[in-house]
């Protein structure tokens, strides 16, 4: 199989999205899960007719036959039974989000009146029904009040509490591990001899997944095909998703493309036309398994995650909301090679309030040193080599 585009590398991979069901959680550990449900009222909202101000509450027909002064039969806070007048001369003093009775049909804030000996007098003009928050106003019983299959924020959260929704149902997350490979990576801790290095991509990864309340594991094999066969067996039956780092180039001991298929597990593409990236290995097995394995180098690792299996993972639980970020050049590229680029960027804003990128210069697919002190990739296409400032393209973000 010849190499592939990056549009139909997207294609292939999208093509593959899966639904992994969902599942139901304490509204209390919701924050920042997928909602799989429409959260609607179970009453009206407001479920009574309430004052929006403190004062008084009367019959407007008894403004309107000229009386202006009303003894106050009762104080009426809110959370209590409502009160009813008698007779239109009596009035109720009633709190901001009492329940309002029906005997009573217009408020009159403290700051409009005057008030001795339980007696309050109008000194302004007043409209019926005025500074009352009616039943339903803002939504009937029944009526959506937060839409399905968008990330749950302390705002919904709120709505849930509110509606009395203490279970919500959320989209069950896929299981991931991230497995590297390489005799030439040490853990972290450890201090790396003169020719290896400390690993950072499963970390790195991880840390990425955290943001969707993925809790990943991770797992270090070392170049040995057996090993790696038998891990790699075990892990396609426990996990839906395997993200691999290293071991799908053309070295010696990149085996991962031969023991994928020893495995059962089909190739849908390996090599992609983009830079960094390039060996780039997909697939699955029948059971709707997936393998992407990236190549082993951390700048490649994170533009393959953030290009290709986040747009996957939001497909696949359904996230709603991300349109395509575009970007203005604000300085010229030259790419001196037949492939896709994705180039380091620094995002900002120009005076017309649209976003801009300006490029890092790195020192290939292994300086991963700028990746702190940018924030995106930006994908020139193909076709030409050239790029100008001033020109648009397509923005990636990541570090947000």
């Amino acid at each position: 199989m010849e190499m592939i585009t990056v549009q139909q590398a997207e294609e292939i991979i999208l093509s593959q999205t899966n639904n992994f069901g969902r599942e139901y959680i304490s509204y209390d550990h919701a924050l920042g899960r997928i909602l799989d449900e429409d959260l609607k009222a179970d009453r009206d909202l407001p479920p009574f007719d309430r004052p929006t101000v403190d004062g008084i509450a009367i019959q407007y027909s008894a403004y309107e036959k000229g009386i202006r002064s009303f003894p106050i039969k009762a104080i009426q806070p809110a959370g209590e039974p409502s009160v009813a007048i008698d007779s239109e001369t009596e009035c109720i003093e009633i709190m901001t989000g009492a329940a309002l009775d029906r005997s009573v049909d217009t408020v009159i804030r403290y700051e409009d009146l005057s008030i001795n000996n339980g007696v309050a007098s109008i000194i302004i003009d007043i409209k019926k029904g005025q500074n009352i928050h009616l039943r339903g106003r803002d939504k009937k019983e029944g009526e959506v009040l937060v839409k399905a299959n968008q990330t749950i924020t302390p705002a919904i959260i709120g709505i849930a509490s509110s509606i009395g929704k203490i279970t919500i149902a959320v989209k069950k997350l896929p299981k991931i591990i991230i497995i590297s490979t390489g005799d030439e990576m040490v853990n972290p801790e450890l201090t790396p001899s003169p020719y290896q290095l400390r690993r950072s991509n499963g970390i790195t990864v991880q840390s990425v997944l955290k943001k969707y309340h993925i809790e990943a594991d991770t797992l270090h094999l070392n170049d040995d095909y057996e090993e790696i066969k038998k891990e790699i067996s075990r892990c396609i039956q426990e996990y839906d998703v395997l993200l691999m780092s290293g071991g799908v180039s053309m070295g010696k001991f990149d085996y991962l493309p031969q023991v994928c298929e020893e495995l059962g597990i089909e190739k849908l593409f390996h090599k992609i036309k983009q830079r960094p990236g390039k060996p780039f290995w997909f697939g699955k097995n029948n059971a709707q398994k997936l393998v992407f394995a990236f190549p082993g180098n951390p700048v490649s690792v994170f533009m393959c995650l953030h290009r290709y299996f986040i747009p996957w993972l939001e497909k696949s639980l359904e996230i709603t909301g991300n349109s395509p970020q575009f970007a203005v050049l604000q300085n010229d590229i030259e790419v001196p090679f037949s492939l896709q680029y994705f180039v380091q960027v620094e995002l900002g804003t120009n005076q017309l309030g649209q976003l801009t990128a300006e490029s890092v210069n790195t020192n290939g697919s292994g300086d991963f040193s700028h990746l702190a002190d940018t924030n995106a990739f930006m994908e020139l296409p193909l076709e030409q080599n050239s790029f100008k400032k001033g020109e648009v393209y397509r923005v990636w973000k990541y570090n947000n």
